[in-house]
């Protein structure tokens, strides 16, 4: 049985070209995974995490890659290196769901950047203590002072500084460590000899003024601290360092640490920093929901109760209220080794020899060989073999036990799916999912590729949950959904490559969605009688537009009392409006926004099922919601720019021709960083005319912000050309 307090599962993100990637390279060469330091570009091996012969051409990462390595002390630390591009942000999103802690890379020259920001929302999400790394320092520009402030504005956290630079750019020499007052060297061919020596005078000053304003900002969130500043009494590293741990584990602070990757300066430094900051498996309240049939049995009983209680108390001419939905019980799990085991498969891949199913145990042991339920399907499924993973190389394993992150061969599941062994039957939050907002035609050159296409779609389908396949009713084309044009145009190129299947991709097309703008009433049978029995149902009720960020597409109420409707009709009911979201009145796009609220209606002894009332609700909603007042809604981005500042003036021009609204505009080292909201709809060679505007200089990032109502004219001009691209697909299909 291993010490879980010396574990630590944590994940490294940031803004795209932040250096994730190198400083992860450095982590495993100077914990001594690795011997030989490879780089993101130059070299042509490519970093050891981007293992893909794509990722190594592009110097992008593409998917997370997870290693192991182990630190001073008999420390282990389980690392995920996640891609920066939002086109893969899924890999952070689902890496993040199963990591205790993570480290935030910012850039020293681009602050927090428009990826952070998503990176950081992320962080947040889980609930994950996060330490930030102000990485190259020693580029021309470097401003950590101007970082750390960003980081409190943009990010709404409480910066705690541990360390001061010594210099900065080229004439960056090292860090002073605000906690032990030393001044910290990297010597050595590749920094691999830490120097600890005095504080140079000239940066004494400095060094005790950033630690007193360290201690000030700690003592907020420690009356002891606080006691020990007011008597002005010398405190001890020993002191200070359980403090900052206990701050950054209830997310008070966020530890701020600074260096240079790319000249091996400052990982060292890191890396003690995660061991001592960054929880364990055991310092992490990890819940999940009880299905077992007794607490379901112990939850409606409780609802019972409630509403047995509602019912005593309220008065005779009150309204009988609806029953108490049961809430569902939670438990906490034990990250112990003897404890029954339950595990959340995180992320899957298809390879030729079977599933690999990275997996994050959260209590008991998992041994190879052994059966586990999934808790979603309810189905036994055996672990063939169990691996530890250090990017795409592979270690057996015997067992593993809780805490740790490992892989599996044999489990058939999707992202996000809860394992149970015996005697337990938990279900785990699951991964949250963003929605895609660019489509695209795809179709093999050569009819005989269309089995290899049809296989790697499936495969990129189940390995990636934002990659969406469907198909066009009326033209059978095939379309594929992600979240830009990157991330569709690497899945091409990788079934031109992986499938050897060459295809022809139709134009991107933007994912509008539409939504209701008014409160309709709707009283709508559906009769039929043809010989035998027929078909009788009767609804009534209102369609609710709900407001731009609900947290639901769709909601359903049901307010019919006295067995209007009976009980068993009623999901049927909800099945049939559902049914008809995909394909609204006005281009056949998405419903979203709306709640349908069932008040009454009427049903008939013999002629009524659930089928009848299922097409009732479908043809309702579909007729209801051509009165609703239907406006169509377009994906908004979050675009940064990035250019000399003699263009300026043309970007901006430029982005507002586009519909853009900028945001902010800040110069930095002579170069203009803009950031502004777009339509994705206006975006789609954008790359082609940046470059043209600037030369070749500029370069952008992109991200889904949120969806907004497209201005009238615009809706027109939409409508009109996708009922005209319907109308010639089906000629051609005819």
């Amino acid at each position: 049985m291993s010490d879980l307090a010396t574990l630590r599962n944590i994940g490294i993100s940031a803004h795209i070209d932040s250096g994730k990637t190198t400083l992860t390279e450095r982590i495993l060469y100077f914990s001594g995974r690795i011997h030989r330091m490879n780089e993101v570009k130059g070299d042509g091996a490519g970093a050891t995490m981007d293992y893909m012969d794509l990722e190594k051409e592009r110097g992008i990462t593409i998917t997370s890659a997870c290693t192991r390595v182990e630190w001073e002390g008999g420390y282990r630390i389980n690392i995920i290196d996640t891609p920066g591009h939002v086109d893969f942000t899924v890999e952070v999103e689902r890496s993040l769901r199963v990591l205790d802690g993570a480290i935030l890379v910012l850039c020293a020259v681009g602050g927090v950047q428009s990826q952070s920001l998503t990176v950081d929302r992320q962080m947040k999400r889980y609930r994950i203590p996060r330490i930030a790394f102000i990485n190259k320092m020693d580029r021309t520009g470097a401003n950590p002072a101007k970082v750390i402030a960003q980081v409190k504005e943009k990010l709404g956290v409480t910066p705690l500084p541990l360390q001061l630079p010594m210099g900065a750019e080229a004439r960056f020499q090292g860090v002073i460590d605000l906690v032990q007052m030393r001044a910290v060297y990297f010597d050595g061919v590749s920094g691999e000899i830490v120097r600890r020596e005095a504080i140079p005078q000239e940066f004494a000053a400095e060094a005790k003024a950033a630690r007193a304003q360290m201690l000030e900002t700690l003592s907020l969130f420690s009356d002891r601290l606080m006691e020990a500043l007011l008597e002005e009494r010398e405190i001890a590293a020993d002191e200070i360092i359980p403090l900052i741990r206990e701050a950054t584990l209830a997310q008070n602070v966020t530890p701020v640490m600074m260096g240079t990757a790319y000249k091996n300066k400052g990982v060292q430094e890191l890396l003690d920093a995660i061991i001592a900051y960054l929880p364990s498996p055991l310092d992490r309240v990890v819940e999940a929901t009880d299905l077992s049939k007794k607490a379901k049995a112990v939850a409606v009983a409780a609802a019972v109760a409630s509403d047995a209680e509602a019912a005593a108390t309220a008065g005779e001419g009150d309204e009988a209220a609806p029953p108490t939905k049961p809430e569902p019980v939670k438990v906490t799990l034990e990250a112990r080794p003897d404890a029954p085991a339950v595990f959340m498969a995180f992320k899957t891949v298809e390879e030729p020899f079977g599933q690999l199913t990275f997996i994050r145990i959260y209590q008991g042991k998992v041994t190879k060989g052994d059966s586990f339920t999934n808790t979603r399907l309810n189905r036994r499924v055996r672990i063939g073999r169990l691996l530890r993973m250090h990017a795409d190389q592979r270690e057996d394993l015997d067992f593993a036990e809780a805490g740790d992150i490992v892989a599996a061969v044999g489990l058939d599941c999707a992202s996000g799916d809860t394992f149970c062994g015996d005697k337990v039957d938990y279900a785990l939050e699951s991964i949250f999912i963003p929605e895609p907002v660019i489509k695209l035609s795809i179709e093999p050159v050569k009819r005989e590729g269309a089995d290899k296409l049809s296989k790697a779609l499936e495969r990129f389908r189940r390995e990636d949950p934002t990659f969406r396949v469907s198909s066009d009713e009326e033209t059978g084309q095939t379309l594929i959904a992600g979240m830009g044009q990157l991330h569709l145009e690497i899945y091409v190129e990788r079934i031109r490559r992986e499938y050897k299947v060459d295809c022809i991709v139709g134009e991107p097309r933007v994912a509008y969605r539409e939504t209701p703008t008014r409160e309709t009433e709707f009283n709508f049978k559906h009769k039929k009688q043809t010989g035998g029995s027929g078909q009788f149902a009767h609804i009534v009720g209102r369609l609710v537009p709900l407001p731009a960020d609900s947290p639901e597409p769709y909601e359903f109420e049901d307010k019919v009392f006295g067995g209007r409707i009976p009980r068993e009709y009623i999901a049927p009911v909800d099945a049939g409006f559902q049914r008809a979201l995909p394909k609204g009145p006005l281009c056949e796009c998405e419903v979203v926004n709306v709640k349908m609220v069932l008040e009454d209606g009427s049903y008939h002894d013999v002629d009524s099922s659930e089928m009848a009332f299922n097409i009732c609700a479908f043809n309702c909603m579909r007729d209801t919601l051509k009165k609703a007042g239907i406006v169509l809604l377009e994906p908004i981005m979050n675009l940064e720019v990035e250019a000399p500042s003699e263009y300026q003036g043309s970007i901006s021009g430029h982005l507002s021709s586009k519909r853009g609204i900028i945001s902010s505009s800040d110069v930095v080292q002579g170069n203009v960083v803009m950031r502004a909201e777009v339509p994705l709809a206006a975006m789609f060679d954008y790359a082609n005319e940046l470059r043209s505007m600037t030369q070749g200089k500029g370069s952008f990032t992109m991200e889904f912000n949120r969806y907004k109502q497209v201005p009238k004219s615009i809706q027109e001009e939409v409508v009109i050309r996708r009922r005209e691209e319907k109308e010639q697909k089906m000629a051609m299909a005819r």
